[in-house]
Protein backbone atom coordinates (compact mmCIF):
# COMPACT_ATOMS: atom_id res chain seq x y z
CA UNK A 1 0.00 0.00 0.00
CA UNK A 2 1.20 3.76 -0.29
CA UNK A 3 1.58 3.76 3.42
CA UNK A 4 4.36 0.58 3.08
CA UNK A 5 5.34 2.22 0.16
CA UNK A 6 6.62 5.42 2.37
CA UNK A 7 7.82 3.32 4.97
CA UNK A 8 10.50 1.63 2.44
CA UNK A 9 11.36 4.72 0.87
CA UNK A 10 12.32 6.74 3.91
CA UNK A 11 14.59 3.57 5.13
CA UNK A 12 16.03 3.05 2.00
CA UNK A 13 16.38 6.72 0.69
CA UNK A 14 17.12 7.81 4.53
CA UNK A 15 17.56 4.84 6.80
CA UNK A 16 14.92 6.63 8.83
CA UNK A 17 12.67 4.35 11.33
CA UNK A 18 8.70 4.47 10.82
CA UNK A 19 5.64 2.37 12.00
CA UNK A 20 2.93 2.22 9.82
CA UNK A 21 0.03 2.53 11.95
CA UNK A 22 -3.29 0.94 12.55
CA UNK A 23 -5.76 -0.53 14.91
CA UNK A 24 -3.75 -4.08 15.22
CA UNK A 25 -0.69 -1.99 15.32
CA UNK A 26 -1.99 -0.08 18.39
CA UNK A 27 -3.39 -3.20 19.63
CA UNK A 28 0.66 -5.00 19.97
CA UNK A 29 2.28 -2.06 20.73
CA UNK A 30 -0.20 -1.13 23.66
CA UNK A 31 1.31 0.68 26.60
CA UNK A 32 -1.83 1.70 28.15
CA UNK A 33 -4.56 4.00 26.28
CA UNK A 34 -4.29 5.41 22.97
CA UNK A 35 -2.21 8.39 23.46
CA UNK A 36 0.41 6.70 25.66
CA UNK A 37 0.67 4.20 23.10
CA UNK A 38 1.17 6.99 20.03
CA UNK A 39 3.51 8.60 22.64
CA UNK A 40 5.97 5.43 22.82
CA UNK A 41 5.60 4.92 19.19
CA UNK A 42 6.71 8.31 18.21
CA UNK A 43 9.72 8.16 20.68
CA UNK A 44 11.72 6.09 17.81
CA UNK A 45 9.61 5.99 14.79
CA UNK A 46 8.09 8.06 12.19
CA UNK A 47 4.36 7.29 12.30
CA UNK A 48 2.31 6.64 9.41
CA UNK A 49 -1.44 6.26 8.98
CA UNK A 50 -3.86 6.76 6.82
CA UNK A 51 -6.23 9.81 6.78
CA UNK A 52 -9.75 7.61 7.75
CA UNK A 53 -7.37 6.68 11.18
CA UNK A 54 -6.33 9.56 11.86
CA UNK A 55 -9.16 11.28 12.01
CA UNK A 56 -10.52 8.66 14.90
CA UNK A 57 -7.66 9.90 16.68
CA UNK A 58 -8.31 13.40 16.43
CA UNK A 59 -7.96 14.16 20.20
CA UNK A 60 -4.85 12.18 20.70
CA UNK A 61 -3.13 13.29 17.69
CA UNK A 62 -4.12 16.83 19.42
CA UNK A 63 -1.85 15.92 22.25
CA UNK A 64 1.07 14.98 20.80
CA UNK A 65 3.51 18.02 19.37
CA UNK A 66 4.63 16.76 15.81
CA UNK A 67 7.61 18.51 14.39
CA UNK A 68 6.19 17.94 11.21
CA UNK A 69 3.09 16.69 9.60
CA UNK A 70 3.47 15.34 5.73
CA UNK A 71 -0.21 14.83 4.11
CA UNK A 72 0.53 13.12 0.85
CA UNK A 73 -2.21 12.88 -1.72
CA UNK A 74 -3.25 16.18 -0.40
CA UNK A 75 -5.86 16.68 -2.93
CA UNK A 76 -8.02 14.17 -1.55
CA UNK A 77 -8.66 16.82 1.21
CA UNK A 78 -9.52 19.81 -1.10
CA UNK A 79 -13.21 20.56 0.60
CA UNK A 80 -11.58 20.66 3.80
CA UNK A 81 -12.93 23.83 4.48
CA UNK A 82 -16.46 22.18 4.42
CA UNK A 83 -18.67 21.88 7.34
CA UNK A 84 -19.74 18.50 5.89
CA UNK A 85 -15.80 17.15 5.22
CA UNK A 86 -16.12 14.75 8.32
CA UNK A 87 -12.33 14.23 7.39
CA UNK A 88 -11.15 17.41 6.51
CA UNK A 89 -12.20 19.47 9.54
CA UNK A 90 -11.01 16.35 11.97
CA UNK A 91 -7.78 16.78 10.38
CA UNK A 92 -7.53 20.47 10.47
CA UNK A 93 -8.62 20.76 14.39
CA UNK A 94 -6.30 17.61 15.11
CA UNK A 95 -2.65 19.34 13.34
CA UNK A 96 -4.06 22.63 14.35
CA UNK A 97 -0.93 24.96 15.62
CA UNK A 98 1.26 22.03 13.88
CA UNK A 99 3.74 22.47 10.64
CA UNK A 100 2.48 20.87 8.06
CA UNK A 101 3.77 20.05 4.24
CA UNK A 102 0.99 18.87 2.08
CA UNK A 103 1.86 16.71 -1.16
CA UNK A 104 0.06 16.30 -4.36
CA UNK A 105 1.02 15.06 -8.31
CA UNK A 106 -2.97 15.69 -8.69
CA UNK A 107 -3.85 19.09 -10.25
CA UNK A 108 -6.31 21.52 -8.88
CA UNK A 109 -9.01 21.69 -12.08
CA UNK A 110 -12.36 22.00 -10.84
CA UNK A 111 -12.63 24.90 -8.74
CA UNK A 112 -10.40 27.70 -7.35
CA UNK A 113 -12.26 26.93 -4.06
CA UNK A 114 -9.85 23.26 -3.69
CA UNK A 115 -6.85 25.75 -3.35
CA UNK A 116 -8.56 27.27 -0.43
CA UNK A 117 -9.45 24.44 1.25
CA UNK A 118 -6.09 23.31 0.89
CA UNK A 119 -5.19 26.31 2.88
CA UNK A 120 -7.13 26.26 5.52
CA UNK A 121 -5.53 23.01 7.05
CA UNK A 122 -2.31 25.46 6.42
CA UNK A 123 -3.79 28.11 8.26
CA UNK A 124 -7.05 29.22 8.21
CA UNK A 125 -6.86 32.77 8.44
CA UNK A 126 -4.52 32.98 5.30
CA UNK A 127 -7.57 34.38 2.91
CA UNK A 128 -10.01 35.04 5.78
CA UNK A 129 -13.43 33.03 5.14
CA UNK A 130 -14.51 31.36 2.44
CA UNK A 131 -16.99 33.84 1.29
CA UNK A 132 -14.10 36.03 0.95
CA UNK A 133 -12.06 34.43 -0.60
CA UNK A 134 -14.91 33.63 -3.37
CA UNK A 135 -15.78 36.95 -3.63
CA UNK A 136 -12.43 38.03 -4.57
CA UNK A 137 -10.71 35.58 -6.43
CA UNK A 138 -13.66 33.08 -7.99
CA UNK A 139 -14.92 34.42 -11.76
CA UNK A 140 -12.93 37.50 -10.83
CA UNK A 141 -9.55 37.11 -13.18
CA UNK A 142 -7.95 40.50 -12.79
CA UNK A 143 -7.41 39.59 -9.21
CA UNK A 144 -5.76 36.18 -10.38
CA UNK A 145 -2.01 38.06 -10.28
CA UNK A 146 -2.41 39.01 -6.22
CA UNK A 147 -3.89 35.39 -6.24
CA UNK A 148 -0.32 34.14 -7.96
CA UNK A 149 1.49 36.47 -5.36
CA UNK A 150 -0.08 35.53 -2.50
CA UNK A 151 0.29 31.98 -2.22
CA UNK A 152 3.50 31.98 -3.73
CA UNK A 153 5.30 32.32 -0.18
CA UNK A 154 3.32 28.92 0.91
CA UNK A 155 3.48 27.02 -2.50
CA UNK A 156 5.77 25.24 -4.76
CA UNK A 157 5.00 24.14 -8.22
CA UNK A 158 7.61 21.21 -9.85
CA UNK A 159 6.97 20.26 -13.17
CA UNK A 160 7.90 17.15 -14.98
CA UNK A 161 10.16 19.34 -17.68
CA UNK A 162 11.96 20.47 -14.05
CA UNK A 163 12.92 16.94 -13.05
CA UNK A 164 14.18 15.49 -16.45
CA UNK A 165 17.42 15.66 -15.00
CA UNK A 166 16.76 13.06 -12.26
CA UNK A 167 13.72 10.80 -13.13
CA UNK A 168 14.05 9.05 -16.60
CA UNK A 169 10.75 8.91 -17.47
CA UNK A 170 9.30 6.07 -19.87
CA UNK A 171 8.14 7.36 -23.19
CA UNK A 172 4.76 6.05 -23.62
CA UNK A 173 3.15 5.52 -27.22
CA UNK A 174 -0.53 3.89 -27.45
CA UNK A 175 -1.35 1.63 -29.68
CA UNK A 176 -5.10 0.41 -30.67
CA UNK A 177 -5.44 -3.37 -30.81
CA UNK A 178 -9.21 -4.43 -31.36
CA UNK A 179 -9.61 -8.23 -30.40
CA UNK A 180 -12.62 -10.46 -29.76
CA UNK A 181 -12.70 -12.22 -26.22
CA UNK A 182 -12.81 -15.82 -26.32
CA UNK A 183 -15.85 -17.41 -24.90
CA UNK A 184 -13.61 -18.34 -21.38
CA UNK A 185 -13.06 -14.78 -21.46
CA UNK A 186 -16.42 -13.49 -22.02
CA UNK A 187 -17.34 -16.35 -18.94
CA UNK A 188 -14.95 -14.24 -16.53
CA UNK A 189 -16.79 -10.85 -17.61
CA UNK A 190 -19.97 -11.82 -17.18
CA UNK A 191 -18.66 -13.75 -13.86
CA UNK A 192 -16.76 -10.56 -12.69
CA UNK A 193 -19.85 -8.12 -13.62
CA UNK A 194 -22.65 -10.49 -11.80
CA UNK A 195 -19.61 -10.17 -8.74
CA UNK A 196 -19.52 -5.91 -8.99
CA UNK A 197 -23.39 -5.85 -9.03
CA UNK A 198 -24.12 -8.10 -6.04
CA UNK A 199 -25.96 -5.02 -3.57
CA UNK A 200 -24.35 -6.45 -0.33
CA UNK A 201 -20.56 -7.71 0.13
CA UNK A 202 -17.54 -7.41 2.31
CA UNK A 203 -15.35 -7.63 -0.30
CA UNK A 204 -16.52 -3.98 -1.99
CA UNK A 205 -15.77 -0.65 -0.04
CA UNK A 206 -19.30 0.38 0.42
CA UNK A 207 -18.84 3.89 0.38
CA UNK A 208 -16.40 3.41 -3.00
CA UNK A 209 -18.28 0.67 -4.92
CA UNK A 210 -18.64 3.08 -7.48
CA UNK A 211 -14.73 3.68 -8.57
CA UNK A 212 -13.95 0.05 -7.08
CA UNK A 213 -15.80 -1.23 -10.21
CA UNK A 214 -14.03 1.22 -12.42
CA UNK A 215 -10.87 -0.15 -10.99
CA UNK A 216 -11.68 -4.13 -11.64
CA UNK A 217 -13.24 -3.54 -14.88
CA UNK A 218 -9.81 -1.45 -16.18
CA UNK A 219 -8.08 -4.73 -14.83
CA UNK A 220 -9.99 -7.06 -16.84
CA UNK A 221 -9.54 -5.03 -19.95
CA UNK A 222 -6.39 -5.61 -19.40
CA UNK A 223 -6.04 -8.89 -19.30
CA UNK A 224 -7.45 -12.10 -17.37
CA UNK A 225 -4.52 -12.46 -15.17
CA UNK A 226 -4.23 -9.12 -14.20
CA UNK A 227 -7.66 -9.61 -12.92
CA UNK A 228 -7.62 -13.09 -11.64
CA UNK A 229 -4.36 -11.45 -9.59
CA UNK A 230 -6.54 -8.96 -7.82
CA UNK A 231 -9.66 -10.79 -7.01
CA UNK A 232 -6.63 -13.36 -5.00
CA UNK A 233 -5.39 -10.29 -3.57
CA UNK A 234 -9.32 -9.47 -2.36
CA UNK A 235 -9.56 -12.80 -1.38
CA UNK A 236 -6.70 -13.30 0.99
CA UNK A 237 -7.70 -9.57 2.72
CA UNK A 238 -10.60 -11.23 3.43
CA UNK A 239 -9.56 -14.03 5.25
CA UNK A 240 -7.02 -11.40 7.22
CA UNK A 241 -10.07 -9.62 7.93
CA UNK A 242 -11.99 -12.37 9.21
CA UNK A 243 -8.83 -13.51 11.45
CA UNK A 244 -8.38 -10.18 12.76
CA UNK A 245 -12.13 -9.75 13.29
CA UNK A 246 -11.87 -13.01 15.60
CA UNK A 247 -8.29 -11.88 17.10
CA UNK A 248 -10.05 -8.54 17.97
CA UNK A 249 -13.28 -10.24 19.59
CA UNK A 250 -11.32 -12.51 21.63
CA UNK A 251 -9.21 -9.22 22.50
CA UNK A 252 -12.77 -7.14 23.70
CA UNK A 253 -13.60 -10.40 25.60
CA UNK A 254 -10.97 -10.08 27.60
CA UNK A 255 -11.48 -6.63 28.68
CA UNK A 256 -9.01 -4.84 25.84
CA UNK A 257 -11.47 -2.87 24.05
CA UNK A 258 -10.07 0.87 23.59
CA UNK A 259 -8.58 -0.21 20.73
CA UNK A 260 -11.59 -1.86 19.21
CA UNK A 261 -13.82 0.86 18.54
CA UNK A 262 -11.02 2.26 15.88
CA UNK A 263 -11.14 -0.98 13.49
CA UNK A 264 -14.50 -0.27 11.68
CA UNK A 265 -15.82 -1.17 8.33
CA UNK A 266 -14.53 2.57 6.66
CA UNK A 267 -10.86 2.16 7.22
CA UNK A 268 -11.00 -1.75 5.97
CA UNK A 269 -12.94 0.20 3.04
CA UNK A 270 -9.96 2.58 2.92
CA UNK A 271 -7.31 -0.25 2.95
CA UNK A 272 -9.09 -1.95 -0.12
CA UNK A 273 -9.68 0.68 -2.16
CA UNK A 274 -5.54 1.93 -1.70
CA UNK A 275 -5.12 -1.76 -2.53
CA UNK A 276 -6.90 -1.67 -5.58
CA UNK A 277 -5.64 1.69 -7.03
CA UNK A 278 -2.27 0.27 -7.04
CA UNK A 279 -2.75 -2.55 -9.09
Amino acid sequence: SLRKQWAQELYEKFAVPTKVVDAAVLRQEAVGNVLQTLEYITRSNIVIMSYHFATRLEEELRGIPWDLVVLDEAHKLRNAHRPSNRIGQALRRALEGRKKLLLTATPLQNSLMELYGLSTLIDEHLFGDDKAFRKQFVNNDANLPELRERIKHFTHRTLRKDVLEYVQYTQRKALTQPFEPTDDEQAVYDAVSAFLQREHSFALPKSQRHLTGLILRKLLASSTPAIMGTLSSIYQRLEQQLKEMHENLVSVSNGSSWWYTLADEEDLESDTLEALEEQ
